[in-house]
């Protein structure tokens, strides 16, 4: 939001919204840090202890970029540990947990939307083979459904006893599990439209699963820009592009959504 202040000449505005987001982050690091588990508390509880209940909500933390990369790198981990990473997605609560059920709506479930935020916040921390593996589970639990067509979310249970298992309860279409696959593409191109410079700029990396990708009429303010890519071994190579008079760089910018996260 401190770069929509800025782009309408509000700069007091965009001072006082980072100034309230670098409290915020030191708030967050100091009180929900488990350092034993190398995760976040998902709460706090009425004695202001923190709550250790392991849960995917820390995933969102890695999407907002306010963790610092050492303990971004240990959440991410831990996210993809077996307790929680069924192999189709993020469980919303860990199977260690002694009120984990596969089968309940937030106590063990997989939200498709939830984890690509995780994976998402992976990606922007650079640890592009874990959002792959986690993006692949989503992607793959898609393909087993009719049409192709993600749901509000799915049970919990272990990709090694079958298929992903429907929730009877579960919205279909469901506009957020939809933007499932937007957001994979977005990840893969590594893009990062900049409508009000004119610009757009792109970390593309094709994991080994998907040999190539190609992408039409993506908008930057209203040009639209034509993109092909193609793995070459270990490499990701622009195979084909048009940029319509984009200004295409060739690296993640330093904005609200892929900043620098060092901070």
């Amino acid at each position: 939001m401190a770069e929509l202040h800025e782009y309408t000449g509000d700069d007091t505005g965009a001072v006082r919204l980072r100034d309230s987001a670098s409290m915020l982050r030191h708030l967050v690091e100091g009180r929900y840090w488990l350092e034993d588990e190398g995760f976040y508390a998902v709460a706090i509880d009425g004695d202001k202890e923190p709550v250790r209940t392991i849960s995917s909500n820390p995933g969102h933390l890695l999407w907002c970029g306010l963790p610092s990369p050492d303990r971004a790198r240990r959440t991410a981990q831990r996210l993809v540990a077996d307790d929680m990473f069924s192999g189709w997605g993020l469980r919303t609560l860990s199977s260690k947990h002694p009120r984990y059920n596969p089968m309940s709506y937030q106590l063990g479930s997989v939200w498709p939307h939830d984890t690509m935020l995780a994976a998402a916040g992976m990606a922007r921390y650079g640890l592009d083979d874990l959002a792959a593996t986690v993006v692949r589970g989503v992607l793959d639990a898609a393909c087993a459904f009719e049409e192709s067509r993600l749901p509000e979310l799915f049970c919990g249970i272990e990709r090694e006893l079958g298929g992903p298992v429907p929730y009877a309860q579960a919205n279909v279409p469901q506009a957020w599990a939809a933007a499932a696959a937007p957001l994979a593409v977005q990840l893969f191109l590594g893009v990062v439209p900049d409508a009000p410079h004119g610009r757009c700029c792109l970390d593309a990396r094709l994991p080994d699963w998907l040999p190539r990708l190609e992408i039409d009429r993506l908008g930057v303010g209203d040009r639209r820009m034509r993109l092909v890519l193609a793995r070459e071994g270990d490499a990701t190579m622009i195979e084909d592009i048009d940029t319509d008079g984009i200004d295409v760089v060739n690296r993640r910018i330093a904005g609200a959504l892929w900043g620098n996260v060092s901070a």
